[in-house]
């Protein structure tokens, strides 16, 4: 062999071996394809809903490799299923791309309660929306801010805001109607105390206006009614109207009223 070479010219050689690496050139770009499975391509199948397991073992033996991305929490899904797919299912990539998986959280995050009361329906469905919580029953009271929300409940129980709550739950809204078409007598407060009066004014779809309390008050609930506005009748002693929804000024006191059954005022 050593003579072989060395009794050629250098130009013969160097040809021989250009020939060589061109051989082997035109060797691998013929087999690159075979190596990259280029041209490839596989249907993505659908994993969505799945548990993580489950999916994974789909996605490997379709010929695809898999990844859990990311995670969130979704309250109508079962823990550690999957809720997101990347690629999404049906489309046609190469064998052995990665697909990207987001799944369902086992335990749901805490987010505080945000401040509804006051809000539009409107404002208040989307501000529970953006903070993962959602619109749970409705429940329409009359009152002179008509579509407003007037509380709200979880569990049945008004909840203050910036309270922990878990993501997903259920916010109970209690929203205006607006005030009633029909006008009824104001009910006589004076006398009462203030937690009798409040059962009084919620029986009569009525809300509680200002409240003024004397200094020497100690026990709000039980101190006693001594004014009210409106008043039960008017200067001639016709009945005073309110219609569902409208609110009355309470006067409390730590003394009990005497009331005088001639007063034209009562």
């Amino acid at each position: 062999m050593f003579d072989f070479i060395t009794k050629r010219s250098f130009g013969i050689n160097l040809l021989v071996v250009i020939a060589f690496f061109f051989g082997l050139a035109l060797l691998f770009f013929s087999l690159l394809g075979v190596i990259t499975q280029h041209g490839e391509e596989l249907t993505v199948p659908d994993v969505r809903g799945k548990s993580v397991k489950e999916a994974m073992a789909i996605l490997e033996k379709a010929g695809f490799d898999a990844d859990v991305r990311d995670s969130i929490y979704i309250d109508s899904i079962p823990p550690l299923s999957v809720w997101v797919q990347t690629p999404d299912k049906g489309a046609r990539v190469k064998v052995g791309r990665t697909i990207y998986l987001t799944v369902n959280k086992v335990v749901a995050p805490m987010v505080k309660m945000p401040d509804l009361e006051g809000l539009t329906f409107r404002s208040a469905e989307m501000m529970l929306k953006s903070m993962r919580l959602n619109v749970g029953d409705t429940i329409y009271k009359p009152d002179f801010a008509t579509n407003t929300v007037l509380q709200q409940l979880l569990n049945g129980k008004r909840i203050k805001p910036g309270t922990p709550i878990a993501e997903g739950s259920n916010i109970t809204l209690i929203i205006s109607s607006g005030t009633g078409s029909i006008e009824n007598p104001v009910p006589d407060f004076t006398g009462l105390t203030f937690s009798e009066a409040r059962e009084m004014l919620n029986a009569n779809n009525l809300s509680a206006g200002t409240i003024i309390i004397d200094p020497g008050v100690t026990d709000t609930a039980n101190a006693f009614i001594i004014k009210q506005v409106p008043t039960r009748r008017n200067e001639i002693g016709d009945f005073n109207m309110v219609r569902a929804g409208e609110s009355v000024d309470l006067w409390l006191s730590a003394t009990k009223p005497v009331k005088d059954s001639t007063a034209v005022g009562h």
